[in-house]
């Protein structure tokens, strides 16, 4: 069974490891790629979401009618 001291000194160095990798991606030329893939994303899937909205919509306003 692992020490809690062991598991702390492994926590840290996984979260210094991320912090690394996080800090050397939004530093890259890549960050401003991926954020724009990332909002046309949620741009489609908005829309997306926008149409099955009103196909909802329509669909009850059929069912009162």
């Amino acid at each position: 069974m692992a020490s809690n001291s062991s598991k702390a000194v492994v926590s840290f160095i996984v979260g210094a490891a991320v912090g690394v990798a996080v800090g050397y991606f939004l530093n890259s030329d890549k960050k401003d790629e991926l954020v724009d893939k990332l909002k046309f994303q949620a741009d489609k899937l908005k829309d997306k979401f926008k149409k099955k909205k009103e196909q909802y919509e329509d669909a009850l306003e059929n069912e009162l009618a």
